[in-house]
This record gives structure tokens, sequence and C-alpha cells, in this order.
């Protein structure tokens, strides 16, 4: 797929920032939903999960795929996508008729053989490294604690295990700064309602330094990214994203900064803390907690989220990554239908976010950073089990506060008032279900673009009603 515009670029540069190494900085202004660059992906690799629903190739989302003859187990649009990802799929195609059910490397291995591949296939640099290499990645390898170490040495194995036929490999200790890297630098492929289709490398949009207040958004169509100014960016001015989740308080921000990325932001929002207290408002009440109980239940909320992001490895967690598909099944007429084996049944895990809710609520407002995080748990289950009131109930109670914690033009807004407009519309509340899907398009024609799949798609289901 391709970009509505072509980047400048003599209108951005490589440089050098202060105190964050090196960086992107405009030199023409920018205003706000303006295209700022284009970046195809070095490399990308379809999450198996999606695998029949979009194309392994260009990540185009269709029905009617064809598969590939041999492995049956990956879909294209057409032999054009199929041939051009053949150098790619070719390492995964025989190794995955000769495992079988047994062909389960992760998806950094997936990305990381492929990056291996593209560096024999294509030794030169690519249309995907103007600003930068993929060999000039930072991995931070001095900042590893042991544990990291020995993830990545599971990883290195499983590369040996599930491709040693068409690789050829370095040594370990080049295998280890490569997955160092890629864990650092590499980006998911997310839909318009967020959820997970895959995973990539681009580079130059890896150039991009963080802020907790950014003045651009990285958005996809198919494996290519777009960058796009959410404000207004003069020239002179660094260009910044957000590597992280920007829905909790400055000190959790930080904690996830550092184990990921191995710094801490210093952006305004990070000095001052000016969101923090409404983030983490307290319940008033005629008796006010305690300092000590609300520092207890900042500490259990905190461990909770830890609990659902480390449950994200098995499969009972599936259900929320399912949710959003769930929902556009929804908007496109589908029943959806998920079967799963879990390992806690989604009534109980449903049980598990109602008692933490209980028990939260309190001390906390419903408006709070982590009762948000727990409703949005439980909205995932209940899209799951097709529950659609009870997903309502708790998309209503976090639209709006999502709208005050998030900045302007926040994709995780747009797609909360998404999943509120297809859930509106299946309950058929069409009034309301428009005017949730007009906001969701309102953020996203500066996000993503007017001309952009997503939102065409968006429209379509609104004529549709």
């Amino acid at each position: 797929m391709r970009s509505e515009a072509a980047p400048q670029p003599d209108s951005l540069e490589r440089f050098i920032s202060a105190g964050k190494g090196r960086g992107l900085r405009a030199l023409r202004r920018y205003a706000i939903g303006e295209l700022l660059f284009s970046c195809p992906a070095y490399t990308a690799v379809l999450t198996v999960s999606e695998r029949g629903s979009h194309c392994d190739g260009c990540f185009a989302r269709k029905e009617g795929l064809s598969k590939c003859g041999r492995c049956k187990q990956a879909f294209y649009c057409n032999v054009e996508c199929q041939k051009e990802d053949w150098p790619m799929h070719k390492l995964e195609c025989s190794a995955m008729c000769a495992f079988g059910e047994n062909w389960d490397p992760s998806e950094t291995v997936r990305l990381t053989a492929r990056i291996l591949a593209k560096q024999k296939i294509h030794p030169e640099r690519t249309e995907s490294e103007k600003l930068l290499a993929v060999k000039e990645f930072e991995s931070h390898l001095d900042k590893l604690d042991n544990e990291k170490r020995e993830l990545i040495q599971n990883d290195i194995a499983a590369l040996h295990h599930f491709y040693s036929k068409h690789l050829e490999y370095p040594d370990n200790a080049a295998l280890v700064v490569l997955f160092a890297q890629v864990n650092c630098n590499g980006f998911t492929i997310e839909d318009e309602e967020l959820s997970h289709l895959g995973s990539a490398i681009f580079p130059d949009v890896a150039l991009m330094n963080h802020s907790c207040c950014p003045n651009v958004m990285v958005t996809y169509k198919g494996t290519l990214a777009e960058v796009r100014a959410v404000k207004d960016i003069e020239p002179g001015e660094e260009v910044f994203t957000s590597y992280i989740d920007l829905l909790y308080p400055t000190e959790d921000r930080n904690d996830r900064l550092r184990d990921s990325y191995f710094f801490n932001c210093d952006c305004r929002e990070c000095i001052t803390k000016e969101k923090d207290k409404e983030k983490l408002e307290i319940r008033k009440l005629n008796d006010p907690p305690s300092a000590e109980t609300v520092r207890d239940m900042i500490k259990y909320a905190r461990n909770m989220i830890e609990e659902f992001r480390r449950a994200k490895h098995y499969k009972y967690i599936l259900c929320l990554t399912l949710a959003s598909l769930a929902c556009s099944c929804l908007a496109r007429g589908h029943l959806f239908m998920g079967f799963l084996d879990f390992i806690i049944p989604p009534s109980e895990l449903l049980e598990i976010c109602e008692l933490s809710l209980d028990k939260m609520g309190a001390v906390f407002e419903d408006s709070n950073v982590y009762m948000l995080h727990m409703m949005y748990q439980a909205m995932g289950v209940c899209l799951y089990v097709q529950d659609w009131e009870g997903a309502l109930r708790y998309g209503q109670k976090i639209i709006r506060p999502y709208s005050k914690h998030y900045p302007s033009y926040s994709l995780n807004v747009a797609s909360m008032w998404l999943k509120l407009g297809r859930l509106y519309m299946a309950l058929e509340n069409r009034t309301a279900g428009v005017k949730a899907l007009e906001r969701a398009i309102a953020i996203m024609e500066v996000a993503h673009g007017k001309d952009h799949p997503y939102v065409s798609e968006i429209k379509k289901e609104l004529e549709d009603h």
C-alpha cells in the first residue's frame, strides 16, 4: 500500500538531540494531520492468529485470500503478493510442514529470522533506511540484566531449532546483539481497534525519540508506517512519538520506559506530573482513606496490571486480544464465535476483574486509571463471550475519562469510540452509534489520514446503517 503523499526528504533531518542521542528534527512547519513521512517495513511478520483474514505479504484485510499450496497456512491477496513474500515465507514454509502443530516460534524469533535473511538478500541500504540503518540500532547490551539475557538465549535456541534449513547464522554474540536491537526497536502493527496484527521493523521511524507529550502519531497502512503531526510542529522542533501507553501516571510510565528502553523521560508532563492527580483520583468520602491505604491500593493495582501483562502469554488472556475481532464481526454483520481451551474460564476471569474493581472502588474514583485498566479487561471478556450489553456498560464508563487522560487525537480514544459505535449499532441504538462512530472518524482522519482504508470502512458502516 502507498501513502497519499510522498515525504519530502529535505524537510526532516537526523541530528544529535541533547541528552537523547540521535533524533529527528523538522526543517519546516507541519500542521496537525499533515504527513511528515512514510516508511515501508524493512521486514514484517503477520501474527499467526490473523492468518486467513489478512494477507501474509501486505497485511491487507480481505475475504477470499489464496493459501500457500505447500504449507496451507499462509494466505495472500494474489500471486504478486505471494511472489514478493516468498523470500521470507520460504524460511517458514517447509518448517511448518515438518513441525506441524509443534511449530511455535515467538514473533520476535520470526522477525529476527527475517532480518537475517533480508541482510543476506539485500545487504545494501534499503528504502526503509533513509535516515537510520538497521545496523545502527541501539541494543543497550550493557544494560541487560540476567533475566533479559536468559530470554534472549531462549530466543536464539528457538531460532536454531526452527530455522536451521534456510539461514546462515552469525556467532552467538552477534545474535545476542541483534535480538536486543529487535527488542528495543521493533514495532507492533495494529488495526483500527488496536488489535495486534503483527510485528515489523521500521528503521526511519525508530529514529524518533520518545515523549509523553508527543507531537506525531504512527499509524499503519498494511506494512507501511505513516507518521502524522498531532500538534503543530515548527521548523527546528524535534519530532517526538510515544513508545508506551500514555494512560498511566508518571511513575508507572517511567517504570515501563526503564524496563523496556532503559531511560527516564524528561518531558514536560513527567517533570510537572500535572496530570497525575486526576489520573489517580481518590473517591470523595466523609471519612477519606489514609495515605497508607491509598499507597497500598496503588500497589495492589500495579500488581494486578503486571499479572495481566504477564498472563498475556497464556491462552485464557487471548479473549482480550480477540475482543476487538468480536466487535469487528459485529460491524460486518457476522456473529462472532470463538473457541478456545481456557486455563481460566472467561466467567472466572470476569469475576476476577469485578472483584478487583469492587476492591479498588472503595478507594478510587471510576475515572482513576487503575479502575479504567480493569474495566477495559472486563470489557474485553464481555466482548469475547458476546455479552454486548455488558461490554457497552464498561465502555460507557471508560470513554469520558479516556478522553480526559489521553492526549489529543489518541488512537486509544478513537478505538474506544469505534467499539462503542459498533456495539450501539449491534444493539439497534443507531443515534448513539452514529455519534460514536463520527467521533472515532474525527480522530482517525487526523491520525490515519482522510484517505486511509480504515476511515473509508467506518464511513461505509455508517452508510450501510
